[in-house]
């Protein structure tokens, strides 16, 4: 059932390779970390990502409303958001959900996730706290 679920999600969404995650990034996107504070912890984290747990990113990606985080501009739905997970996963199952709950076109997931991005060899940096 989930795995038809999450192949469902991406065939309706666009997916980033690192390197075009990185590209994105240059250009202006936004980057949004889903992993738990203990994989951050352990494993790093990516510059300029912005953090966001799962259970409150609708809340936080809604333009719309007072909770969004302050990367995105207020009532602009058509921005670049880049949802990075450990693996790839749960971001493409959330940027699914965004995309046709929020109504935003422009949300993307990585490829391999966070693994992929260090695995490629982009910035990385130990947990700031």
């Amino acid at each position: 059932m989930v795995s038809r679920l999450l192949e469902q999600a991406r065939a309706a969404i666009t997916r980033y390779t690192p390197a075009q995650a990185a590209e994105a990034l240059r250009n202006g996107a936004t980057l949004v970390d889903l992993r738990p504070t203990e994989y951050r912890w352990r494993f790093g984290e990516i510059p300029g990502a912005v953090t966001v747990s799962r259970h409150v990113l609708e809340w936080r990606l809604d333009v719309t409303g007072p909770w969004h985080i302050k990367e995105l501009r207020h009532g602009n739905a058509e921005q670049e958001v880049i949802l990075i997970c450990n693996e790839g996963y749960t971001s493409s199952l959330a940027a699914h959900q965004v995309i046709s709950q929020l109504g935003m076109p422009n949300v993307r997931d990585v490829i391999g996730g966070f693994a992929a991005w260090k695995d490629a060899g982009f910035p990385v940096m130990a947990r700031l706290g």
